[in-house]
Formats: structure tokens, sequence, C-alpha cells
């Protein structure tokens, strides 16, 4: 047999092993912290709980073992960043049941693009219906005793629908921003725009890792892609990609687990 036969077969064996290894799909809980400068003294150790591409996965009955598994966990609002459901299978109920377990907190939502592939309106009624802040290129104002930042929101950058003009025209002053979106091609606007940080799904950590290589391939960015997760930094802003919780295309993940992330905010 070829060598390249061989290895084929190493690499689809050490794949098939992953997919039915229960730790592959065990969500890791990440923590980052952001120092933000002018950070107002109220918001110092604000922290954010931030998940996105849910892909309508299911984690237990109603979702209450990823409901049990935040719970051990404090943080002061939540940020979804798209792709709640799934093209595939694009039913409401997994996304529905998570954000109906966590509604001990302020939840505020930006849309991806799997969710304007399976009926949108639908889904934004049933978020809202929940209480759920939908930004769709605006920006609010979070505040904390009497002092406040800005949550920022926009359309899926993915589709060439994020408005980001439009959501700053919301800002009334130079107060620390955190940006929501669902893919990091909206990181050069809020570079431009010296937006604090900013949080990111969509890459799902390119699924399949790589020791010293990385992500094999995210779509939008081909081959050894700059941007799959974790921390980047550029001039004044921070962007933070989450490799989420759920898959697209295939149901496969290596040395990429699904994952939530804790980003605490503090005073530089």
């Amino acid at each position: 047999m070829k060598p390249v036969l061989i290895g084929a077969a190493i690499v689809g064996l050490i794949l098939l092993a992953v997919h039915f290894h229960p730790r592959a799909y065990s969500v890791a809980i990440r923590q980052y912290t952001v120092e933000v400068p002018d950070l107002p003294a109220a918001f110092d150790g604000f922290t954010v709980l931030h998940f996105t591409d849910l892909h309508s996965k299911q984690f237990g009955e109603e979702q209450r073992d990823l409901i049990r598994l935040i719970s051990q966990y404090e943080y002061d609002i939540i940020a979804i960043t798209g792709d709640v459901v799934d093209r595939r299978n694009p039913t409401l109920a997994p996304a529905m049941e998570l954000v109906h377990g966590l509604d001990d907190a302020e939840i505020y939502f930006v849309a991806g693009n799997h969710d304007h592939a399976t009926g949108y309106r639908q889904l934004r009624d049933a978020l809202t219906g929940l209480g759920v802040d939908i930004l769709d290129n605006r920006a609010v104002r979070v505040n904390r005793e009497d002092e406040h930042i800005w949550l920022i929101g926009v359309d899926d950058p993915s589709l060439g629908l994020a408005r980001l003009d439009a959501a700053l025209k919301h800002v009334t002053d130079d107060l620390p921003a955190v940006l929501l979106a669902h893919a990091p091609a909206i990181y050069g606007r809020a570079v431009e725009e010296e937006i604090d940080v900013v949080l990111v799904g969509h890459t799902h950590g390119g699924q399949v890792r790589l020791p010293i290589v990385g992500a094999v391939y995210i779509p939008g960015q081909d081959l050894l892609p700059e941007y799959d997760r974790g921390v980047f930094t550029k001039e004044a802003t921070t962007m933070i990609i989450n490799a989420g919780l759920g898959e697209s295309a295939v149901s496969v993940r290596f040395m990429c687990r699904p994952e939530i992330a804790l980003i605490t905010l503090r005073q530089r």
C-alpha cells in the first residue's frame, strides 16, 4: 500500500475514534481576561458569558447538561453570536430550551448565516418572546451602578449584512464598547473604529485541528486559516473567537472540543 494511502487510513481511523469518543464532544469552558483602557470602575470584573454556533445541538434533555455546567460560573450578561439553528435541522427547540434555562441574566443576540437560511423571522420572534434583546445593527448602553459601557451588535458579516456604521450611531460617548458579531470578517472594521473587544464565532475552531498547525480549513478562509479560535489583538482591539458548541457540514471534531467562553473585563 502506498504511504499516502496508509497515512489517509490512519487519519481516517483517528477521526473515527474521536468521533465516538465522549470527551471529544464534552464542553470546554474557556476563560479570558481583557484589559480595557478607561473602563469604568463599576465594570472592573464585568463578565460576559459567550456562546455561539449551537446548530440545533442537544446537550441532555431540555439542555440540562449544558445549563448545569453553566450554572457553576458567575457572569453578568449573556451574549449569543448566531447560528443557534442549523439549516440541516432547523428546529428551534434546542435554542429555546437553552435560552429558557438561562433566564436569570440579560441575553443579547446577533444572527448568523444558518439563522438567516432557516426562517429568521420565526427565530427572531421566538427569541424576543423569551426576552432576548436582538442587536440587529444597533447598540445599547449597559448600566452598572451609575456608570455604563456600550454593547454593539451587527448582523452577520459573512453574509454582508453587518452595518457597523448604523450601529455606532447609537453610541453617544467614548466609553468602552464590546462588539458582538457572528463572524471574524468584522475585525478589520472594528479595528478602524477602535472598538475595545469583539466577540465572534462562526469558525467552529476549524472542527479539525492538528498539533502545531492548528485549524486545517475554515470556509471563507481556506487552508490554514489565520482566524480560527482564541485571542487576536491588533492596535486597540482585542477579538476573541469562540469555537462554538455545534458542527456544520460534518459532525466531527478533532482536537477541538465544543466550548463556551467567559470574558472578564478589567481596568488597565
